[in-house]
C-alpha cells in the first residue's frame, strides 16, 4: 500500500484502496526533511464538563467503539447544566451561608464566596468555589449576589465594600435576618446602584440548610425573579412569595413572626426541663405525658434531646444569633404599637445564657439561663 492510500498492481495504473473508496484520499506524506506537525485535538464541551465533575473521562463507549445511549444522555444533561449555569456570589459563610453556597455549587453554578473570617470560607474551595479576599473580589462577574451575614449593619458594610465591582442589573438576594428598618436601608443601597433587590430570608437551621430544604420567603420584582430562581431552587424546597417590592420588607416581617413562635417554643422547652430538674421530675415524664396529643411535636423532642444529652456545642442556631433576632422581634413589635413580653423576656434569657459562656451553643442552651451556674443545671 502506498502512502497516498492507493494500491499499485504490477504493470498497471494505481487504483483506489477499497478502504478509502468514495472518500477524500489521505494527504501525501511531507517532503523529506520537513518535520511532521502535530495537531492537538480539542476535547468537546461535554468531555470538559465530565472531567471537571468527575476528574476523568467517562467510560462512554461500548466494545464496538460506539457511544452508548446512556453516555449520550449523560452528556446532554451535562451540557444543559453548563448552559444554565450562572455566577453566584455568597457573602457570609457561617452555618447557613456555607451550606447554601455548597448546594448552589452542587447545582452546577459558579460560586464565589467571601467571609470576614476567611477560614470559614476556605472549605468551600473543595466544592469548586472561588474563595475571595474581599467582597469586591467576590462579586466580580456575578449574576446574583446572596448575602447572609449577622445583621443589617454587617450586610450594608459588606455591600459598600463590594460596590466597586457591582454591575447594574445584578440581582441581590438579601437573606440576612436584618429587621424591618434595616431592610429599607439595604433596599435604598440597591436602588442607588441599580440592583434588583430581593428581601429573601429563609426558614430553617443547619440540617435543612445542608439538605437544600430551606423555605425561602421572598419579595422582589416579578420581572427579575427568573434571575434568582436557580439560587432559590438550589437552597430551598420551596419559595413563598410575599410581594413585589423588597423595600417593604414583607418577607422579613413574616420571618420575624415565624421566629417569634420558634423562639417561644425553644424557651418553653428549656424552662419546662429546668422546672422538671428543680422539682425532681423525670424529664421523660414530660415527653410521655404529651405523646400523641396536640401538645406533642417534633421540635419539643429534638430540643429536649439536645438539652438532656448535653449536645449543644454543634449549634443549629446559636444563642448569640437568637438573641439578636429576639431583639429585632421586640423592636418590630414596638414599632407597630404592640408589646411582646414573652419575646423580651426570651431575649434576656439568651443574654444570660451567653454571659454564662453559651453564646456559641445551640439556642436550646436557654436552659442554662434558669440556673445560677452550669453545675446547678446538671
Amino acid at each position: 500500500m502506498r502512502g497516498d492510500g492507493s494500491h499499485r498492481l504490477r504493470g498497471g495504473p494505481p487504483r483506489p484502496s477499497p478502504v478509502h473508496a468514495g472518500r477524500r484520499p489521505l494527504a501525501p506524506p511531507p517532503p523529506a526533511g520537513r518535520p511532521l506537525t502535530r495537531i492537538p485535538l480539542r476535547p468537546s464541551l461535554t468531555v470538559i464538563v465530565h472531567r471537571v465533575r468527575y476528574g476523568r473521562r467517562a467510560p462512554d463507549r461500548n466494545g464496538s467503539g460506539r457511544t452508548t445511549a446512556t453516555a449520550r444522555h449523560r452528556r446532554q444533561q451535562e451540557v444543559a447544566v453548563m448552559a444554565d449555569a450562572i455566577t453566584v456570589s455568597v457573602l457570609g459563610t457561617g452555618i447557613m451561608g456555607a451550606a447554601m453556597a455548597r448546594n448552589i455549587a452542587r447545582a452546577g453554578h459558579r460560586v464565589r464566596v467571601w467571609n470576614r473570617t476567611r477560614a470559614k470560607a476556605e472549605p468551600l474551595a473543595a466544592e469548586g468555589a472561588h474563595v475571595a479576599c474581599t467582597p469586591a473580589e467576590a462579586v466580580e462577574g456575578a449574576d446574583v449576589v446572596l448575602t447572609i451575614l449577622y445583621d443589617g449593619p454587617a450586610t450594608l458594610d459588606a455591600m459598600r465594600q463590594a460596590a466597586p465591582s457591582l454591575r447594574p442589573g445584578v440581582a441581590w438576594a438579601q437573606s440576612t435576618t436584618a429587621g424591618v428598618e434595616a431592610v429599607g436601608e439595604l433596599a435604598d443601597f440597591a436602588r442607588r446602584h441599580g440592583l434588583a433587590f430581593f428581601d429573601a430570608p429563609v426558614l430553617g437551621t443547619r440540617q435543612p440548610a445542608e439538605a437544600g430544604q430551606l423555605v425561602v420567603l421572598a419579595a422582589g420584582p416579578a420581572e427579575a425573579r427568573d434571575q434568582v430562581k436557580p439560587v432559590f431552587d438550589a437552597v430551598g424546597s420551596r419559595t413563598v412569595w410575599t410581594g413585589e417590592d423588597g423595600a417593604q420588607a414583607s418577607a422579613t416581617r413574616l420571618k420575624l413572626v415565624v421566629n417569634s413562635w420558634v423562639l417561644a417554643a425553644t424557651h418553653g422547652t428549656a424552662e419546662a426541663l429546668a422546672l422538671a430538674k428543680a422539682l425532681g421530675v423525670d424529664p421523660q415524664g414530660l415527653l410521655d405525658a404529651v405523646e400523641g396529643g396536640p401538645l406533642d411535636m417534633g421540635y419539643l423532642r429534638a430540643k429536649s434531646a439536645l438539652i438532656l444529652n448535653g449536645d449543644l456545642t454543634s449549634p443549629s442556631f446559636a444563642v448569640s444569633t437568637a438573641e439578636k433576632d429576639a431583639r429585632l422581634i421586640v423592636q418590630a413589635g414596638e414599632g407597630a404599637g404592640v408589646r411582646l413580653d414573652v419575646a423580651a423576656a426570651g431575649a434576656e434569657r439568651f443574654r444570660r445564657a451567653a454571659a454564662q459562656g453559651h453564646g456559641g451553643d445551640d439556642m436550646a442552651a436557654s436552659y442554662y439561663a434558669s440556673f445560677d451556674d452550669d453545675a446547678s443545671a446538671r
